[in-house]
């Protein structure tokens, strides 16, 4: 399966998911621990955002939705169906939802970092996660819930649904811009220094798990990769506009957080 955990193969077959239909079963996508804290909501951000009415902006853990046109950008495609989705499911929950905070509590645009739950117990994240409105993400230490919002994205992807309806997946050589990205290329080199661990994916691309990474990765694993074709997701830096690239290193680079951002294909 493709982004799980480490060395596990990719499989796009499986179990069909009806785009916006939940059965009982959905409920096996993380649902609610138990007494939470609940909230109001004065508005959705974006598909991944909310706006409390205590003046707090939540960031959903663990979901990266398209993103909204601003500044004269065009809104991604699905950017505004994840936004009105989400719209829906807290309306359909009386404007509340339950709230459990992330291990981190804050980014570091002062969000506040949680799980959100609606009246019923579903799990937000996870509902437009299999609807193919977003993307799984996993940045630690916020990782309680990675496994069942991968099955959650997998069903979306198994089923093509929203943005899986067209694969959005890059190969490493179209590469053009920073920002999220899913990219699938063949690992060349991999090194070991001070700095961490470094995948070379080609000219183009680095994949890099910083030292304080290291430990949510099987490093023995990462250092077979040489040779082996991977996916990884998350946000690309172009290493050029920050003056960290020299002569002979790759422009692009993305950084790894955590072994579910990073799954084997062959």
């Amino acid at each position: 399966m493709v982004c799980t955990s480490l060395l596990k193969k990719a499989s796009l077959v499986g179990a069909f998911f009806v785009f916006g239909v939940y059965a009982g079963g959905v409920l096996a996508f993380c649902p609610a621990p138990g007494n939470l804290p609940s909230a109001k909501v004065q508005r959705v951000v974006d598909g991944d955002t909310l706006r409390l009415v205590d003046g707090r902006n939540v960031r959903l853990i663990g979901l990266n939705s398209p993103e909204m046109g601003r500044q004269g950008r065009s809104a991604e495609p699905f950017a505004e169906a994840a936004r009105k989705r989400l719209q829906a499911l807290v309306a359909a929950s009386d404007g509340r939802v339950s709230l459990q905070y992330g291990q981190q509590a804050k980014d570091h645009y002062g969000r506040t970092l949680a799980h959100a739950y609606d009246s019923s117990g579903r799990n937000l994240e996870a509902q437009l996660l299999a609807e193919g409105l977003g993307f799984q993400v996993a940045v630690a230490p916020n990782l309680a819930l990675v496994q069942c919002q991968q099955d959650a994205e997998r069903s979306a992807r198994q089923a093509r649904t929203g943005l899986w309806q067209r694969s959005p997946v890059q190969a490493v050589e179209q590469l053009s811009s920073g920002g999220f990205a899913l990219v699938q290329g063949q690992v060349e080199r991999v090194e070991r220094n001070g700095g961490g661990l470094w995948l070379e994916m080609g000219d183009s691309l680095v994949l890099h798990i910083a030292p304080r990474a290291l430990g949510n990765f099987d490093l023995r694993a990462v250092q077979r990769l040489e040779g082996r074709k991977v996916e990884a997701r998350g946000w690309v830096i172009d290493r050029s506009r920050r003056g960290g690239s020299r002569a002979g290193q790759a422009r692009w680079m993305l950084p790894l957080t955590d072994k579910a951002m990073l799954g084997v294909l062959d």
